[in-house]
């Protein structure tokens, strides 16, 4: 779980936050201390404070005093719309330009997105389509 490529403190903090849109924390729910993140992660615990006291600073937790940290009642709700923001930036305007590039208009862009998410649901209906430099491609002498 932890790499070089971002602060542990933000690892922590985002693998908290998944956890909770993907509702494995549940709001009201107590989350790990960060001697069991450290522990776990073995990393300093105020490394994993570090991370902890983000979430609590933005809304995401709150702690009961002698008890631990919990998640926020609306704390989902906060990163969904958070999270749908940066998607938005992040992918739907790069997409978007490019569709214009590509003179794919508002239809046809919402006709592949609406495709994609059959073929997410209902992988079987995907066409099959031999790998690339399968032997059946060299048989053919496709390659």
């Amino acid at each position: 779980m932890i790499d070089d490529s971002k602060p542990i403190f933000v690892q922590i903090a985002e693998l908290i936050e998944n956890n909770i849109v993907e509702g494995v924390l549940a709001e009201e729910a107590q989350v790990p201390s960060t001697n069991e993140f450290a522990a776990f992660h073995r990393i300093n615990p105020a490394t994993a404070a570090k991370g902890v006291n983000r979430l609590v600073d933005d809304g995401i937790l709150y702690k009961k005093r002698g008890i631990g940290m919990f998640v926020a009642t609306g704390a989902r709700e906060i990163l969904m719309s958070r999270r749908r923001e940066v998607f938005y930036e992040q992918f739907l305007q790069p997409l978007a330009r490019e569709a214009r590039k590509l003179g794919i208009n508002g239809v046809q862009l919402a006709a592949m997105l609406a495709r994609e998410q059959m073929l997410a649901r209902e992988p079987e209906l995907a066409p099959h389509e031999p790998a690339r430099g399968s032997t059946a491609q060299l048989k053919e002498g496709a390659l």
